[in-house]
């Protein structure tokens, strides 16, 4: 298979942490305290810098509903890849795989610890394992994405979905039947590459060939993280999540943008045009989201280089960060 852009061009072994796990298992607080302890006590590299996985942060005008870092929490540390690309903007996993690496290495030769951290475990996965995309500026795919959605408007999702099943059914056991957007992609990926999504996706890289790589997935018991989901929802909400989302609704933003996907923004939406009342519109909210940390616990779960450390309380997750801190130590020792 032909390796991903720029995989020549990079130093091999660059250390890289990576700090994943489900929504609500305080990944970004984690990150910082790490980031801060390289930077002060910790011999080793001068500090850490983080560069977010988070498919939703990148978008400006998306803050309370995304929990995007604060002013306050960016003052502690470099995260980079946050508020960068416009709400109506296509941003691929394939950019964010391109743009990852790039800050990676450049984080690297400033003598700094690259800190990968958050929820998209895509995300994650592009920017580890050695598979490859069509550069997005490819005026060919341009043109097989343009067909296959004028074929989508004049056959009907289904029948796309159906074609997909065919030449990757495992795909199309993941993708919804109603899901446009991504259904494209994945008969994008085929007919460019001649490879199913579901194949260059599960494809390894040769070991340390790129990264020298520590992989920490936090998690919660269920009930903790149920716990902690309903209290972030209610903390986004009281932030200003709804005023938020009538802003981007006010300036023109059609719900069916891919920022506006995330988890949340649809549910607020639907509220805003009368569709159903506030309490029910928070209750599904926090539905969804506790469903969207299952799933990527489910995904997490699949990844067999992932060290999980489970934490409840605040002593746990201060042991769990003397852990990961010693860890982010030898790499930066090691570089």
């Amino acid at each position: 298979m032909e390796a991903a852009d720029g995989n020549d061009c990079l130093p091999p072994s660059i250390p890289l942490l990576v700090i994943a796990g489900p929504t609500a298992t305080r990944k970004t607080e984690m990150a910082l305290r790490i980031a801060e302890r390289l930077g002060g006590e910790i011999v080793g590299p001068r500090c850490g810098e983080i560069i977010s996985a988070d498919s939703m942060q990148i978008y400006r005008r998306l803050d309370a509903g995304t929990s995007k870092p604060t002013a306050e929490e960016r003052a502690r540390a470099p995260i980079h890849l946050i508020d960068f690309v416009e709400p109506d903007d296509p941003y691929t996993v394939a950019d964010f795989q391109r743009d990852a690496r790039r800050v990676i290495e450049e984080i690297h030769a400033r003598g700094n610890l690259p800190i990968l951290c958050g929820g998209t475990g895509l995300y994650i996965r592009a920017v580890l394992q050695g598979f490859a995309f069509p550069r997005a500026e490819d005026p060919c795919e341009q043109e097989t994405r343009h067909r296959l959605q004028t074929e989508a408007e004049a056959d009907g999702v289904a029948a796309l979905h159906e074609r997909l099943r065919q030449v990757d059914p495992v795909a199309a056991d993941r993708i919804g039947p109603a899901d446009t957007r991504r259904i494209i992609r994945a008969l994008e990926v085929f007919e460019m590459t001649g490879r199913p999504i579901s194949e260059l996706q599960r494809v390894d890289a040769p070991s340390g060939l790129r990264y020298n790589a520590a992989y920490f997935v936090l998690s919660c018991p269920r009930p903790a993280l149920y716990r902690r989901i309903e209290a972030r929802v209610d903390a986004m909400l009281a932030s200003g999540w709804l005023e938020e989302v009538r802003g981007l609704a006010e300036q023109g933003y059609p719900s069916s943008l891919q920022s506006l996907q995330a988890i949340g923004y649809r549910r607020l939406l639907e509220f805003l045009r009368g569709v159903r009342g506030w309490e029910e519109t928070v209750g599904l909210i926090k539905q969804d989201t506790r469903r969207f940390a299952k799933r990527q616990e489910t995904w997490f779960r699949r990844e067999p280089q992932a060290r999980w450390l489970v934490w409840e309380n605040e002593t746990e997750f201060d042991a769990l960060e003397r852990t990961i801190a010693i860890v982010a130590a030898r790499l930066g020792k090691n570089r």
